[in-house]
C-alpha cells in the first residue's frame, strides 16, 4: 500500500485537531492518551469440500483515557470526528486531579518489526478461496482414511496512533495472518482429529507457500493417525516430558499471568513481593520479550507509545520483575516495559504478555526421555482452565504418549495435566537444549479482552505433575 496509513485514521479528523482536544480533555490528569484506531479483517472457513465461511470487516474508533492516581477514566467511539472526542472529553473531566508530578512520555521509538503492507490487498480473493481449496484436495489424497478438512484462512491490517496531552505522537501498522487445518479421520468406525496452525504478522505469502501448507497437512494428518491408535491414559501421578514449542502454553496461562504488574501490585499474585527469592528450580529463566520480528505476540510499540522490549522475569530460579504498563509501573516506582495492551479502541489497556517462553537448558531431550521410567510425553495441548491468581490450571493433551523404561510406548487419549504453576516451577528437572516457539496462532484473555501472544519453551522434565486419565 502506497498511501500513508494515518489517511484511515484522519478522514474526519486533522492531526492537529487530535492534539489540541487530548490536550484540553487530559490536561487535569497525572496520565494518558488518545488511542486512534482504523482496522480491516477477512476470514475464510473452507469445509467438507466448500467454501462455508467468507467475511470482510472495517472499523474505526478511538479510546480516550485519563489517569489520576489510581484512578482512571475511559470513553471510547467508533466516530473519529472532534466532535466525537470532545463529547468523551466530558468524561475525563470528572477525575479529581491529584498532586502528583505529570507522567513523562514514553521514548522514541524508529524500530519497525515488520511490514506496513496490508495483507488482504496483495492476493486476489479468488487464490485465497483456491489456496483453501487447494488443501482439502492434497489432504484427501493423503490418506483414505481422512473423512473431513477443514481450512481456515485470516488476516487483518490495523493501524493505530497514540497521542499525549504533551504533544507525543506515535503510529504503528500492524499486519496478522493466519492458517489452519484440521483433519479428520475415520478406520473401523473410530473417528479422530488432529489439527495445525501458523501464523505472524508478516504477508499471506508465507502461507502461500507449498512447503508450509504442505507441512500443514503432513502435521494435521500425523496426529489424526497417532490418536487412531491411543489408548485410554493412565492416571495419578507421575513424571511429565513437555514437548517443545506449543506445550509453552501452558508456562503462559499458569505462570506469565502472575508475573503481570496489576496482579502483583494488588498483591492477589503468588509471586506478589516475591522480586528476588527463588520462585523455580535452578536453570529457569523466563522471558517476554514483544520485540522479535515477525512474531505474533510482538509488536514496535504497545498500545500506550511504549516501545516492546525483552523482559526478565525469573533468572535462573530467580524473580527479576514483572510486566508492566504505564500506570501499575508508576504506582510501583519501576519502568513501564512494553506490555501495555487492549483487545481495541473499546478498552483501556492493561499489563499483558507479548511472547512469553523459557529459554533452553543444557540437557539433550533424548537423555530426558532415558530417565523417565514411568511417565507421559505431552506433545501438544489443546483447550485447558486456569485460576489466574492462584495458577492452578487443567490442560487436556490433544498428543500424548506413554513412557516406559525411558522409551516412547503407545499413545493415550484423554490425559489432562492438573497442577499450579509456582509449584510446577519447582519440580522441574531437565531443560533441553532445543528451545521452540510456537507457530504463531495463539489468542490470550484477559479481563474479558483478547490479544494475540506467542509461547515457546525447550523440552521439559517435571516431577510429579497429577494426569487425569480415562483408563479403568
Amino acid at each position: 500500500m502506497t498511501q500513508d496509513p494515518r489517511q484511515f485514521l484522519y478522514r474526519d479528523l486533522t492531526p492537529e485537531a487530535a492534539q489540541r482536544l487530548t490536550a484540553d480533555a487530559l490536561g487535569r490528569a497525572d496520565d494518558g492518551e488518545l488511542f486512534l484506531q482504523y482496522r480491516r479483517s477477512e476470514a475464510f472457513g473452507f469445509d467438507d469440500g466448500r467454501l462455508k465461511t467468507a467475511s470482510y470487516d472495517t472499523g474505526a474508533g478511538f479510546g480516550l483515557r485519563a489517569v489520576s492516581g489510581e484512578t482512571t477514566a475511559f470513553a471510547h467511539a467508533s466516530d473519529l470526528t472532534e466532535a466525537a472526542i470532545r463529547r468523551a472529553g466530558e468524561t475525563m473531566a470528572l477525575i479529581d486531579p491529584s498532586a502528583s508530578a505529570k507522567a513523562p512520555p514514553p521514548r522514541g521509538n524508529n524500530r519497525h518489526l515488520y511490514t506496513n503492507a496490508d495483507p488482504l490487498d496483495l492476493i486476489p480473493f479468488a487464490d485465497k478461496v483456491a489456496l483453501c481449496q487447494q488443501v482439502d484436495s492434497a489432504a484427501r489424497a493423503r490418506d483414505p482414511r481422512v473423512v473431513q478438512v477443514s481450512v481456515n484462512l485470516s488476516g487483518s491490517w490495523t493501524v493505530v496512533e497514540i497521542v499525549r496531552p504533551d504533544g507525543f505522537v506515535a503510529t504503528d501498522v500492524r499486519p496478522l495472518v493466519r492458517f489452519g487445518v484440521q483433519i479428520v479421520v475415520e478406520q473401523n468406525g473410530r473417528r479422530e482429529t488432529g489439527s495445525f496452525g501458523i501464523g505472524g504478522r508478516y504477508l499471506y505469502d508465507r502461507l502461500f507457500e507449498p512447503a508450509t501448507w504442505q507441512r500443514g497437512i503432513d502435521e494435521a494428518l500425523a496426529q489424526a493417525l497417532v490418536n487412531l491408535e491411543a489408548v485410554a491414559a493412565p492416571a495419578g501421578e507421575m513424571t511429565v516430558l513437555l514437548g517443545p514449542g506449543w506445550p509453552g502454553i501452558l508456562l503462559h496461562e499458569a505462570i506469565g499471568h502472575g508475573l503481570e504488574g496489576d496482579f502483583n501490585r494488588k498483591g492477589t499474585s503468588a509471586f506478589s513481593g516475591r522480586i528476588g527469592d527463588r520462585v523455580a528450580a535452578p536453570g529457569i529463566t523466563i522471558v517476554d520479550d514483544g520485540s522479535l520480528p515477525d512474531r505474533r505476540g510482538s509488536l514496535s510499540i504497545d498500545d500506550e507509545g511504549t516501545p516492546t522490549r525483552e523482559t526478565i522475569l525469573i533468572e535462573d530460579g530467580i524473580l527479576k520483575g514483572y510486566m508492566q504498563d504505564r500506570l501499575n509501573a508508576r504506582l510501583m516506582g519501576v519502568a513501564a516495559t512494553g506490555n501495555g495492551r487492549r483487545e481495541s479502541y473499546a478498552h483501556a489497556p492493561m499489563p499483558r504478555m507479548t511472547n512469553t517462553f523459557m529459554r533452553a537448558g543444557r540437557d539433550d531431550p533424548a537423555e530426558l526421555l532415558a530417565r523417565v521410567k514411568n511417565g507421559i510425553f505431552a506433545k501438544s495441548f489443546g483447550g485447558g482452565s486456569v485460576d489466574i491468581v492462584s495458577g492452578k490450571f487443567v490442560f487436556s493433551c490433544t498428543e500424548a504418549y506413554r513412557i516406559e523404561d525411558g522409551r516412547l510406548g503407545a499413545p493415550i487419549k484423554g490425559a489432562t495435566l492438573i497442577g499450579d504453576g509456582p509449584t510446577v516451577l519447582t519440580k522441574v528437572r531437565g531443560i533441553g537444549h532445543d528451545f521452540a516457539l510456537d507457530e504463531g496462532i495463539g489468542m490470550c484473555g484477559k479481563g474479558g479482552q483478547g490479544v494475540p501472544a506467542g509461547v515457546g519453551q525447550p523440552t521439559l522434565l517435571v516431577d510429579g505433575l497429577t494426569v487425569g486419565g480415562t483408563a479403568a
